[in-house]
């Protein structure tokens, strides 16, 4: 069984959520048998989670029931769901029990809070490694997902219970959510030794929260940027969590001085603070900060986790060995996943990356190896910790807005949208906070007269400045 989850006792507890529900390592096992008799072997379903323990068990047990999830946001934008729909053509859907009647497929069972629905579609044809699917930007909806396999799953949880030193005693408050990349590892990592995982939906303004994580002892916390940003205006600093030994955060470049902020009270403290680095192309998380240096090297990414190799290229491809010069970063590991899906019958294709991946982003390494991110190649962004497509975006205000000149670019600290009509400045913004469910100060709206375009139409980026 995947994660050696047939290795705890069967009265272990995998999971709690802030609904008060519990979960056993028993009744994980026991489900994963009865997802076998739910759906017909090999079932691509999109599971649609909220942050509980139905979503988990849903999740992990039918990915080792042998069924492929695509897990989605339960709360995902009516119009980007059905996109989907209609491009993957799903034989199940599963839903929390309490949003089941907004379709109309006929019920097949409810369990754990969630409702499993057949849809008519006939079976779809996967690759037998294939484990599991994850949108490559959760906010936007993209058709493009990531392809995972069982041995990254593996390779994963054995990386990150590694240099994370995870034990069954720990107990991590999961905040990030299960259709996000480093929330699902979150859940690999810690059922990989037997850990309890404390789950909840819970906004970290609510005292629920606060009592949930105290009473259940949480003993470490990650987070994105933005959780971070929170827990500061929060007073985080003032609070007496005695269980709490361990904070770690990924999902983008986090403020310096906010960074250097943590690491020193971790230091001064007694926990630990750990930066990481990764993607959903790599199954999470690809490098680490060792705590020794999370203050003097503010900043870095760190080393490669355990397992993998971090290297750096020029632009003609050729290994760079030089200390403090700027390349392409690259990785090779286990948790490199098989690429992407772009149609249903890309679900059928095999490895196409066999471990190794361009990751896109420009860095240099130190004299100690320790790795700094300074830009990035590609059309995207990580906005409070959600990877945001720049391309996608402006298809959201095109399809819009079909007439209305738009073209997008920024930093992980803001959006910076450009148009050609002062008059679309307002309902633009409103457009793209409401799709992809971000702050209004993720973006900002610039009028100019025209985009630079070269002679064959191709919006001209680089003239578009982002600060």
């Amino acid at each position: 069984m995947i994660l050696k989850l047939d290795k705890w006792a069967s009265d272990a507890v995998a999971a709690i959520d802030s609904q008060g529900q519990q979960l056993t390592y028993g009744e994980l096992r026991d489900f994963a048998e009865q997802a076998r008799q739910l759906m017909p072997k090999r079932s691509l379903f999109f599971l649609l989670v909220e942050n509980n323990v139905g979503g988990i068990v849903w999740t992990i047990s039918n990915i080792c029931a042998g069924n492929v999830p695509l897990i989605l946001n339960a709360h995902l934008d009516e119009g980007l769901y059905k996109s989907l729909y209609e491009l993957y053509q799903p034989p199940f859907v599963c839903v929390p029990e309490k949003m089941a009647e907004k379709f109309d497929y006929l019920t097949a069972g409810t369990f754990y809070g969630y409702t499993l629905m057949k849809t008519g579609n006939e079976a779809c044809p996967m690759n037998e490694e294939l484990s599991h699917l994850l949108p490559t930007s959760g906010s936007t909806g993209s058709p493009k997902l990531v392809r995972h396999k069982y041995d990254n799953i593996e390779a994963a949880a054995l990386n990150i219970s590694t240099f994370f030193e995870l034990t069954e005693k720990d107990r991590p408050l999961m905040v990030l959510p299960l259709y996000y990349t480093m929330g699902l590892s979150m859940v690999f990592s810690h059922f990989y030794v037997g850990a309890t995982v404390l789950i909840t939906n819970l906004s970290m303004t609510d005292r629920n929260f606060w009592k949930f994580m105290k009473e259940e002892r949480a003993t470490s916390f990650t987070g994105v940027p933005y959780s971070f940003e929170i827990l500061n205006l929060m007073r985080f600093f003032r609070m007496d969590l005695p269980d709490l030994t361990l904070l770690t955060q990924g999902g983008g470049r986090m403020p310096k001085e906010l960074n250097l902020k943590f690491a020193e009270f971790c230091r001064d403290n007694g926990k630990q603070w750990i930066a990481t680095y990764g993607q959903s192309e790599c199954t999470a998380r690809m490098a680490w900060l060792p705590p020794k240096w999370a203050i003097d090297k503010v900043g870095s990414i760190g080393i490669a986790v355990p397992n993998a190799e971090l290297s750096l290229i020029d632009m003609d491809g050729n290994p760079i060995t030089t200390p403090n010069t700027e390349g392409e970063m690259c990785y090779r590991g286990k948790n490199v996943t098989m690429g992407y899906a772009r149609q249903r019958e890309d679900l059928l294709l095999g490895d196409e990356r066999h471990g190794f991946i361009r990751t896109g982003d420009l860095a240099y390494f130190d004299e100690d190896g320790c790795y700094y991110i300074t830009g990035r190649m590609g059309r995207f962004l990580k906005l409070f910790g959600m990877r945001v497509g720049l391309d996608e975006c402006e298809r959201i205000v095109k399809g819009k807005y079909p007439n209305l000149e738009c073209a997008c670019v920024g930093t992980d600290e803001k959006m910076i949208v450009y148009l050609t009509d002062e008059s679309f400045k307002t309902q633009v913004k409103e457009e793209l906070v409401n799709r992809l469910k971000l702050v209004a100060s993720s973006f900002e709206v610039r009028i100019i007269d025209e985009i630079p375009k070269n002679e064959a139409g191709k919006i001209l980026y680089a003239k578009l400045s982002t600060q």
